[in-house]
């Protein structure tokens, strides 16, 4: 089966590479949005990965997920269930070494519903494109994310007037056909000083990895 590779684009694992299996309906989250996404996150939890946990739902290539144990998170959770992906994360796994990083094998809904105490911090949610995924798993993000914390919203359409009921957007962007978005909880919001939801300017289409 033909492969491409993407790389780690941040923090101790800088330049690793990410093989990514054609055929495996994966699309990795390109490298300028994962850079913009720990930008954002470097400015809101003020330069402190040492003491956060990250869930990457539907970890696919791994990229986010990797990518937040590559910048010192204390844990890095990637959830997926696709035998071919799920190989792949091993392999970059066993390569790393990095005790960090978990791999749950099964199903991104039964992986929330399980989950006794909210403990992540940030929520990484980048389901396939044109599933009802992100309305399937809504209802359950409060019981792995932790009341203070940070969800990462990744689609092929902006983020819609529904999560405006319970989230306030930080930070959006759009790169080519992908929309992304990180947002906290609406009630959380009122005694925090970060001023008002700004946009991200659009960056430079950077080549599609599908």
């Amino acid at each position: 089966m033909k492969k491409h590779q993407i790389r780690i684009v941040g923090g101790d694992y800088r330049r690793t590479p990410i093989t990514v299996p054609d055929g495996a309906h994966l699309r990795p989250t390109p490298d300028r949005v994962r850079e913009t996404l720990f930008n954002w996150l470097t400015h809101f939890w003020g330069g402190d990965f040492a003491s956060r946990r990250v869930l990457d739902l539907f970890a696919g290539s791994g990229a986010l997920g990797f990518e937040a144990a590559s910048r010192g998170v204390a844990q890095a959770q990637l959830v997926e269930q696709a035998p071919a992906a799920l190989a792949g994360l091993r392999a970059v796994q066993q390569r790393l070494q990095a005790p960090a990083i978990h791999i749950h094998a099964g199903d991104a809904l039964a992986y929330l519903r399980a989950q006794a105490t909210p403990t992540f911090d940030l929520l990484l949610l980048d389901p396939p494109f044109g599933s009802d995924w992100p309305a399937r798993i809504r209802p359950w993000l409060g019981q792995a994310l932790r009341p203070e914390g940070l969800l990462y919203l990744e689609s092929d359409r902006p983020v819609d007037a529904h999560w405006a009921d319970d989230w306030h957007v930080l930070r959006r962007g759009r790169a080519s056909q992908v929309h992304y978005a990180l947002l906290q909880f609406a009630a959380t919001q009122k005694n925090r000083n970060n001023g008002p939801s700004a946009s991200a300017d659009d960056i430079p289409s950077p080549p599609e990895h599908i």
